[in-house]
């Protein structure tokens, strides 16, 4: 579990699905907020290039909030709320 703060709420659960390719990130992510309460926050970390544009539009489909993303050296990291 992360001590890192978005939006004045602790991330509830770090999902480091880094080296895996589509649609592996979401697919790790939707397992892991299964059974979590609305409301809580949940930081991806990933490697596919193209989570930037699945991780966005499966937050809007889902109607989960994608609260950050970024990127760096390591690869992407994305905060969602569940919804």
């Amino acid at each position: 579990m992360s001590t890192t703060q978005a939006q004045a709420a602790p991330v509830a659960t770090t999902v480091d699905a880094r080296g895996q390719s589509c649609p592996g990130p979401l697919v790790t992510l939707f397992q892991a907020m299964k059974g979590s309460q609305p409301g809580e926050l949940f930081e991806l970390l990933a490697t596919d290039p193209g989570s930037r544009s699945d991780v966005p539009s499966w937050a809007a489909i889902s109607g989960n909030e994608l609260v950050e993303s970024g990127s760096d050296e390591h690869g992407f990291r994305y905060l969602v709320r569940k919804a």
